[in-house]
């Protein structure tokens, strides 16, 4: 090749591609890898002989069998769901509007041709509806808008939800407020109905409709709005309840439940308070064993001693009536109902007795024994350490306060180490800065005690327009007193977070005995089993919650009454009030309790706080809540949710972030959904929050913090002379191994105290400015309140003007 060839060589331009080079990176060992991975395990791979190949075909044909089987398995669902294999379609009538009449709605859906009627005489307001032609079963109940717990337990075990709109405003205030509930507990399958379109002129029904829509859109998107105003249109509405698909609610679908039709109660004492409750009604969800436990809404947890199995009441192909009714015939059905009833208390057949071997129990508390963890014997090291004792050779132990624990216990200073640790350097210069601080301190106190100034007051004017001569008349000025004095707390929290004034009373190392410090809030360590309180002692804990949950979850009872089986439940120790509460028309909601649910343990609840709702809301305050099927009284703890192994608590309910509220209370196996009320001082109930439950788990650390502050003195390079945090010298020398930080960032430590009033030399990572606070934060374990009340009553409708209104009207106010 010639030299010119090699000189005419290519060579790339500056738009030259570059191609990615390929990024070996470094060579981990496995020391490295599992330091990465910290503890995480990957995915299980199957070997050659476990996994198997399956070919094009056969992956296909799998899945069309997976498929056919979920199809099969909804639509199995929905024909049992009111046939004669299944429980009658239980149907709840809410009506969203004060002016909203369901008895016009109730009617029109029994008249239609050829279904049989059966009316409750002892209760109104409830009756089943058989219809052969669509070979359906119904059982409607219209609740009582007013009784906020009856809407509620209802819900919890209706199969659809009717809601009956009114024509012009859609829902009140009230209504609104009963959805806000409904939907935080969790809504079954719904339908949405209104009357009166009929009675309005031609002309404005299309803008009464387009008007319905917006204001159902909110709340409902993709719901279709039914008018019912004749046989024909309530005919479709029925096939619209029956065909529609059905919507789960997590937390009864896994236990079983039934909704009392008829009850009767049998006293076992003299004074006729306690008794055998004998509940009839259909069993729904899962099969009920005779040997768990059965929850009564409102009640408690009770034993059950057997299960009958009268024929069913409501069957779809009455023997009596072979021809078809008519409208004037539901009397005779009545009627004939009753004897039929007569008839079947006659032929009850036992069904399943209670076994006492393999039955529940309702223990709830462990009983604490006070020698559980005593030693009946010295052991050889006690007998050693009582005979050094006796020779003088103990070592020697230190004074401290009442409640120190060990780690507390190392803060303390013998008066050699103080001395000793005092340094050398500029003592000369210290002394006379120690003498001007001192005498300037001194002179400041004598003029700060005289010219104390009151805080400042806002003063807020009524405008005359919203004067009325009736309005002082309803206002309770020692609940508004006590709600200032809550809002005012509130405020102080917020502008200066967890500080607190030192008492000049006491020593501060006495007041915050209880306190430790920590270097660092989220890796210093902490012991969850550290000096627990007496209630510990009471309650249960698993090894592990969520093992346990999956193991109960996935041997569920399959023995028992089967799902839609029309069955009498006897019940043993029930107090006669549920009765009284049954005849008086109320509804008695039954639930089946798994493994462990009776026992009562920590529960954490993950909430948020409702929007309507901006009262403050102290922590160990007592509340209401709604857990699932249960309702009951506790006195929460605030904390904030994270995935710490502690976690800061909170001292009112604070809005809009999601927080963690910590109750003593019976063991519930999620997912159910939380509700949380408070109540006033006339009765009503407030809902504050919504949430679920997070887990059982009484090793949950909350840590209350306090902030003590002090103000800089003397400011010099990276030192400064601290005062007003403390009052006293052997304060300073107790605390003076916690770490300090500011207000802008900068973290230091005590060096020493200066004088006998609690002035303190401190050393910095840089200068202070005048404007900044020194902070010191203290740090200790709180636990709930043992507070637990099973029984709540029934919240009372406030009537103000002739009309009733819910707590947003009252806000409003």
């Amino acid at each position: 090749m010639a030299a010119g060839d090699k000189q005419a060589a290519h060579r790339p331009g500056s738009f030259k591609q570059p191609n990615k080079p390929h990024k070996t990176g470094r060579h981990r060992g496995r020391g490295a890898q599992d330091r990465e991975n910290k503890g995480r395990v990957p995915a299980k791979a199957l070997g050659k002989k476990l996994r198997k190949d399956l070919s094009k075909l056969d992956r296909r044909h799998k899945a069309n069998q997976l498929r056919r089987q979920r199809k099969e398995a909804v639509l199995t669902e929905k024909r049992n769901l009111g046939s004669k294999d299944g429980p009658p379609h239980l149907v709840v009538v809410v009506p969203l509007h004060a002016g909203t009449l369901t008895s016009s709605l109730v009617t029109l859906v029994q008249s239609n041709e050829g279904d049989v009627v059966y009316e409750d005489n002892q209760r109104g307001g409830i009756f089943s509806l058989v219809c052969p032609k669509l070979k359906q079963r119904w059982c409607f109940i219209q609740a009582n808008r007013d009784d906020l717990h009856s809407v509620l337990d209802l819900a919890k075990v209706a199969d659809t939800l009717l809601f009956v709109l009114d024509s012009q405003d859609g829902w009140d205030s009230y209504g609104d407020y009963c959805l806000s509930c409904l939907f935080a507990q969790g809504l079954p399958s719904y339908v949405l109905a209104v009357q009166g379109m009929n009675e309005l002129p031609i002309k404005k029904r299309t803008d009464v409709k387009k008007q319905l829509s917006k204001i159902t859109e909110k709340r409902f998107p993709d719901s279709k709005l039914f008018q019912v105003d004749t046989e024909q249109e309530a005919a479709v509405l029925l096939r619209q309840m029956a065909i529609q698909k059905q919507r789960h609610l997590a937390f009864r679908s896994r236990r079983s439940y039934m909704v009392a039709q008829r009850a009767d109660f049998l006293p076992t004492d003299e004074s006729g308070l306690i008794g055998t409750l004998k509940v009839s009604g259909y069993v729904r969800g899962r099969e009920l064993n005779v040997n768990r436990l059965l929850h009564i809404v409102g009640y408690g947890d009770f034993q059950m001693t057997q299960i009958d199995a009268p024929p069913d009441p409501y069957p779809l192909n009455p023997k009596v009536h072979k021809t078809k009714t008519k409208k004037g015939q539901d009397v005779e059905m009545e009627d004939n109902a009753d004897a039929n009833l007569a008839e079947m208390e006659e032929d009850l057949k036992i069904l399943m007795k209670v076994d006492p071997m393999a039955q529940d129990s309702l223990q709830s508390e462990v009983v604490p024994d006070p020698m559980e963890g005593e030693q009946t014997w010295p052991t050889e090291e006690e007998l050693k350490e009582a005979e050094d004792c006796l020779r003088g050779k103990v070592k020697v132990v230190r004074k401290v306060p009442k409640g120190t624990s060990t780690y507390q216990a190392a803060w303390i200073l013998d008066d050699e180490e103080s001395s000793g640790e005092e340094g050398s350097d500029d003592d000369d210069d210290m002394e006379e800065e120690q003498d001007d601080a001192m005498d300037e301190a001194v002179s400041e106190d004598d003029e700060g005690s005289g010219n104390d100034e009151p805080e400042e007051s806002e003063t807020v004017t009524i405008p005359d327009s919203t004067r009325d001569d009736k309005y002082d008349e309803n206002i309770n000025e020692v609940e508004e007193e006590q709600m200032l004095e809550k809002y005012k707390l509130q405020r102080e929290n917020e502008l200066f977070p967890d500080e607190v004034d030192t008492p000049r009373d006491q020593p501060a190392r006495v007041r915050f005995q209880k306190y430790r410090g920590l270097k660092s809030f989220r890796t210093s360590p902490w012991d969850a089993k550290e000096n627990l309180p007496s209630d510990y002692a009471r309650i249960f804990q698993f090894h592990d919650f969520f093992r346990t949950r999956k193991r109960v979850f996935r041997d569920l009872d399959d023995e028992g009454a089967m799902v839609g089986w029309y069955v009498t439940v006897h019940i043993n120790n029930v107090p006669v009030s549920a009765m009284e509460h049954f005849k008086q028309g109320g509804h008695l909601v039954l639930c089946s309790l798994l493994p462990h649910e009776q026992k009562m343990s920590v529960v954490n609840m993950l909430v948020r706080r409702h929007p309507g709702n901006s009262e403050p809301i102290e922590a160990k305050e007592e509340l209401i809540f709604h857990c699932g099927f249960r309702r009951f009284r506790a006195s929460p703890l605030f904390s904030q949710h994270t995935s710490a192994d502690k976690h800061k608590s909170e001292r009112f309910l604070p809005s809009g972030v999601a927080v963690v509220v910590t109750v003593y209370a019976p063991i519930t196996f999620p997912p159910a959904s939380i509700l949380i009320f408070k109540q006033r001082d006339n009765g009503m109930h407030d809902l504050v929050a919504t949430g679920s439950l997070l887990n059982v788990d009484p090793d949950r650390i909350i840590i209350k913090r306090i902030v003590l502050s002090g103000h800089p003195f003397k400011i010099l390079k990276k030192t400064a002379v601290v005062r007003y945090m403390f009052f006293n010298r052997e304060d300073v020398l107790w605390y003076k191994p916690v770490e300090m930080r500011t207000k802008w960032g900068r973290r230091g430590h005590i060096k020493e105290p200066l004088g006998t009033h609690g002035h303190m030399k401190c050393h910095f990572d840089g200068q202070l400015k005048s404007q900044d606070t020194v902070l010191m934060n203290l740090y200790k374990r709180v636990y709930p309140k043992w507070t637990f009340d099973p029984y709540v009553s029934p919240p009372v409708t406030w009537v103000k003007n002739e009309h009733t209104i819910d707590p947003a009207e009252v806000e409003m106010d």
